[in-house]
């Protein structure tokens, strides 16, 4: 069991102060806008006392991971663990299935891109399916919204280009029309200019001044991408896109080719172990449209929550359909109780403390904190309060 020290990213769309409060460390000028804790080799998440995670693993895989997960994937960790906080919208991106994800990779390498280049799409060749625990409400936008409320949004909104894509829709009235106002809006040929994007905002912003908004919460959201995205046509797509409102604790889960951006708050986010992010707009980093919208799914498709089965009294698990990773949620107590799960482990304290023992050893874990545990340490016990998150292999 091994007590780790997670990787920061210092993202422009983060917070200032989230992470380093949760991690109870002093906040300066420089956002963190996510905390890695797994083996990918992007952002190594380190080992307290020495080394790095990836080197442990790689130093005795069986032990490290088991028989089982090295069969199914290989001598790697296959999920990865982070905490993000967007403080400002991030990027309108989508993740590659494993199929397109295996090609991207290999077509990348034969063109010769460094793997650390900013204007690569595909760092490794992985899917990227991810699933999201708010900590706090968190804002997102997610899938596309069904056709008929798409067109009930565009119908009334005094811009040409908003006329344009309800004309569109009036005429394809299912998935193929959402495909092609997207590829409008998104594909360098076709994307309207920064003066028509900006005539669609305003339009938005009109109505809600004057109460006749269909949605207000999408003329708001598209007013928001609007001002710190000026001209980026993913505002108007914004309106198109299911908004997502998560309390503390409920869990968002999103497959490969789900079109979404996160908007502002603190949540743990869970993912298969790839750093694939296709971008088609709202950020200042690398925008491969093309490559975003071949991979997207238009089909209407409402935010899949996923909601938590308690096994015990004391844990709930939240089980994605994907077999990289599951995450359990425990409330440690006065006396020590077992812990459900099986093969590596990352655990983090939310809040509050808690004690982890298993036959090897036994560590105290502070909030915002993680560790390692070895398929072969067998079974884990906790004791502590607050809650503890487990992301560990099905």
């Amino acid at each position: 069991m091994l007590l780790l020290e997670g990787a920061k990213q210092p993202y422009a769309w983060g917070s200032r102060n989230a992470l380093p409060a949760l991690l109870r460390e002093p906040a300066d000028s420089t956002p963190v806008a996510e905390i890695w804790y797994g083996s990918h080799p992007i952002a190594p998440t380190k080992i307290v006392g020495g080394g790095t995670l990836e080197e442990h693993i790689c130093s005795d895989p069986l032990s490290a991971l088991g028989q089982d997960t090295v069969d199914r994937f290989g001598q790697s960790l296959p999920f990865l663990m982070k905490y993000v906080a967007p403080a400002r919208p991030l990027s309108l991106q989508v993740h590659p299935s494993k199929e397109i994800a295996v090609k991207g990779y290999a077509r990348e390498e034969e063109q010769g891109i460094d793997r650390s280049s900013p204007s690569r799409s595909y760092k490794d060749s992985n899917h990227k399916p991810e699933m999201l625990m708010a900590l706090t409400d968190f804002e997102a936008v997610v899938g596309f919204r069904a056709p008929r409320k798409a067109r009930e949004i565009l119908r009334d909104l005094a811009a040409p280009l908003a006329r344009s894509l309800f004309d569109i829709l009036d005429h394809q009235t299912n998935a193929l029309g959402m495909r092609t106002i997207a590829t409008q809006l998104m594909d360098p040929d076709t994307c309207p200019d920064e003066a028509a994007v900006n005539e669609v905002v305003v339009a938005c912003r009109d109505r809600i001044d004057r109460g006749t908004t269909p949605s207000k919460r999408a003329d708001t959201i598209a007013c928001e991408l609007g001002e710190e995205y000026p001209g980026d046509a993913g505002a108007v797509l914004s309106l198109l896109l299911n908004p997502v409102t998560l309390r503390r604790g409920e869990t968002l889960f999103i497959p490969c080719g789900h079109i979404h951006a996160y908007m502002s708050g603190l949540g743990l986010e869970l993912m298969a172990a790839s750093d694939n992010v296709l971008r088609a707009g709202l950020t200042e980093k690398y925008v491969d449209a093309r490559e975003a919208l071949r991979c997207t799914d238009f089909s209407a498709a409402p935010p899949m929550r996923i909601a938590p089965e308690w096994v015990n009294n004391w844990t709930a698990v939240y089980y994605a359909p994907v077999d990289d990773f599951e995450l359990s949620l425990a409330q440690p107590g006065a006396e020590w109780r077992p812990l459900p799960g099986r093969g590596p482990r990352i655990l983090t304290c939310l809040d509050g403390q808690a004690v982890i023992a298993t036959k090897s050893n036994e560590l105290s874990l502070q909030r915002g904190h993680g560790a390692f545990i070895d398929a072969s340490d067998g079974t884990v016990r906790v004791r502590g309060h607050g809650h503890l998150a487990q992301v560990d292999v099905p």
